[in-house]
């Protein structure tokens, strides 16, 4: 799969996905990322990407023709045959979930638009972009963070971008319940035990204990998604 990230500060997203398992993905050539400077296409002489809001108001607006200028850009670089989405990071979009990112997986490439200031030109949207996601209900200086995540949680479910499907599909949210507690040496830390079920070898009550206890942390902490789980099981044994 492919991103192309559009973004006022590249060096800071490209920092980010160089390292980890996503930077190895791209370095063994599971996924590409690419990220552009929307400054490079601006006209003006000062290389300016933002200007005032009409109507008035606090902040700059990101204007639409740089933003478009990148967009044509990467537009012509692409296979035009390739299934690709333009998604704007968004505190107005759908909330960005496990269940979308594993949706996202089957396009051939993802266009990002990391907006900042007071945001972007409205047109723009309207021109270019399929679909607004927003990772959650809180304030950030831009789309650039929004964007990383993005990448990294729809890149861990490519194909050989981990080890197996089995290295994320009983993780947290990803089989819809959190995860079990994980242990490690040494037996005893401060007092502390490790469950003796864990050290007994017995594999299938150790794949017991942890279902039961998935379902115990679920419940306590995060009682919509138990609810949700308990209503798509309720006919399974």
């Amino acid at each position: 799969m492919r991103f192309d990230i559009m973004t006022l500060f590249p060096d800071m997203v490209s920092m980010v996905l160089a390292e980890s398992i996503i930077g190895r993905a791209q370095r063994a050539g599971h996924i590409e990322v690419h990220c552009h400077q929307i400054r490079d296409f601006s006209e003006n002489k000062h290389h300016n990407v933002d200007d005032t809001p009409y109507g008035g108001g606090v902040g700059m607006v990101m204007a639409a023709p740089p933003i478009y200028g990148c967009y044509r850009s990467i537009t012509e670089q692409i296979d035009p045959g390739a299934r690709r989405r333009v998604i704007y990071l968004s505190p107005r979009g759908r909330l960005f979930t496990q269940d979308v990112a594993r949706e996202l997986c089957g396009y051939d490439e993802l266009i990002l638009l990391c907006g900042h200031y007071e945001g972007v030109d409205e047109r723009i949207i309207e021109e270019i972009v399929d679909e607004e996601i927003s990772i959650g209900d809180y304030v950030l200086t831009g789309g650039e963070l929004p964007a990383c995540i993005l990448v990294d949680a729809v890149s861990r479910m490519l194909d050989g971008v981990l080890a197996s499907p089995e290295c994320y599909e009983g993780e947290s949210i990803a089989s819809g319940l959190l995860e079990y507690p994980q242990y490690t040496r040494p037996p005893v830390f401060l007092g502390r035990e490790v469950p003796p079920i864990l050290l007994s070898g017995h594999h299938e009550n150790i794949d017991k204990w942890r279902a039961e206890q998935s379902l115990l942390l679920t419940e306590a902490r995060r009682p919509d998604l138990y609810a949700a789980y308990k209503e798509t099981h309720k006919h399974t044994k």
